[in-house]
């Protein structure tokens, strides 16, 4: 095993053979490994977040024609880091009358429940966590944790606003894992595999070719499953203070905080993982480091989209996002999978540059279908106010007119 050609097994490999020539049999090894592997990479995706802040300011900064982070530092590089240190340095305040454990115990969740996704993500050949035969319910149940940290940050604050925003965050969540679930089942379809090891290998071509509505879907959720713009109803400013997290301080804040950017990232990458290739492309297979920077240069273009559709798109209301799910993405993800698992058994037997083109073409007929039936069933005006509607007050009719018959 060459350092240049996969330097981080060789050095997972190096540490191993250290710690066994001191006397640690295989077992141990192996066991202190993954300890050190898991902190490295909690404490890497959590110094991660940094940059990440860094990048997306500046980027919808000049989505937005302004100028983003630019006085600390080169390029405002440094804010981040001031940031970091101003939340640090807060004071960590406890309301009265607060669940101490569901108050303590909601931000640690929020960030574990992303952190345990990088665990099962294969970043290239050789470099994964765990290869794990239920790779993508692995990753839909441990989304649940997520929004059990929302819930009990709402419960736990003892304040009514944050227990309102708690209950309207997770009625977004759970909605939007439908259409999620059901448009990740198509890759498991295609795959015969719930492995993201496999899910990524069989890829050829890539499933947002073969399955281009389930992709769409799938973004969409993820979109809604951050909880960022224009799916932010959980943190409404303007109409619940600031919703689940309005009771929290200092560090406490700054996890949720985390928990949302690294998230963000964290669904740019799983996209990536099941209908991009992951980490395949030219040289991949020979040169694992190569896939590792196939696998960013991937997950940078599809956060950068996740950027755009937040910088541009104003908040929807809630109705409007409940709508968008139960109206259109869920009977829309029940469509295409129900018409992929049909073609796909029809031909079974087909060649596979047949079989995609059957699929692409049947999941672009269902995409301009549900665009045309959206479009008839939106509503582009508004109602016309009939004659017996009561007027609107205005000053002429505020004030008694003279020679009304009113007494003065």
């Amino acid at each position: 095993m060459s350092f240049w050609r996969d330097p981080i097994n060789f050095i997972i490999e190096w540490a191993k053979g250290l710690l066994a020539s001191i006397g640690w049999g295989p077992g141990w090894a192996t066991t202190v490994g993954f300890v050190i592997g898991a902190f490295v990479l909690a404490a890497g995706a959590m110094f991660f977040v940094v940059f990440l802040i860094w990048y997306e300011r500046k980027l919808i900064g000049r989505l937005q024609d302004r100028f983003g982070p630019n006085r600390l530092g080169p390029w405002g590089l440094f804010q981040p880091l001031a940031d970091m240190l101003k939340i640090f340095t807060k004071e960590l305040i406890t309301p009265n009358g607060v669940d101490w454990v569901a108050y303590n115990l909601a931000p640690i969740l929020s960030v574990a429940a992303v952190l345990m996704m990088w665990a099962v993500t294969p970043f290239s050949k050789t470099f994964f966590g765990v290869n794990i035969s239920v790779g993508i319910l692995f990753l839909i149940a441990v989304g649940g944790l997520g929004e059990v940290g929302i819930i009990l940050a709402g419960w736990g604050s003892n304040n009514k606003y944050a227990l309102v925003g708690a209950l309207r965050a997770v009625a977004q969540l759970i909605s939007y894992e439908v259409p999620f679930v059901i448009s990740a089942l198509v890759p498991v379809m295609l795959t015969g595999s719930m492995s993201l090891v496999d899910i990524v290998e069989a890829q050829t071509p890539w499933y947002i070719v073969v399955a281009p509505a389930a992709a769409l879907i799938f973004f969409i959720a993820s979109v809604a499953e951050t909880g960022r713009a224009p799916f932010d109803l959980a943190e409404a400013e303007s109409e619940i203070v600031a919703g689940y997290n309005v009771e929290y301080s200092g560090l406490k804040f700054g996890m949720f905080f985390v928990g949302e950017f690294l998230h963000a990232f964290t669904a740019s990458f799983i996209f990536v993982t099941v209908f991009l290739g992951g980490w395949r492309g030219p040289g991949a297979d020979q040169i694992p480091v190569l896939g590792l920077v196939y696998f960013f240069i991937k997950t940078f273009i599809v956060y950068f989209a996740l950027i755009l559709f937040r910088g541009t798109n104003p908040r929807f209301r809630i109705d409007q996002m409940m709508e968008l799910n139960w109206k259109v993405l869920t009977p829309l993800s029940l469509v295409v999978i129900m018409v992929i698992a049909l073609v796909d058994r029809l031909f079974v037997g087909a060649a596979d540059w047949q079989r995609t083109i059957i699929l692409l073409v049947a999941n672009l007929v269902i995409l301009v279908v549900a665009e045309r039936l959206i479009r008839r069933g939106v509503k582009t005006t508004r109602p016309e106010v009939g004659s017996r509607e009561r007027p609107i007050a205005s000053p002429d009719n505020l004030f008694i007119q003279p020679g009304s018959g009113a007494k003065g």
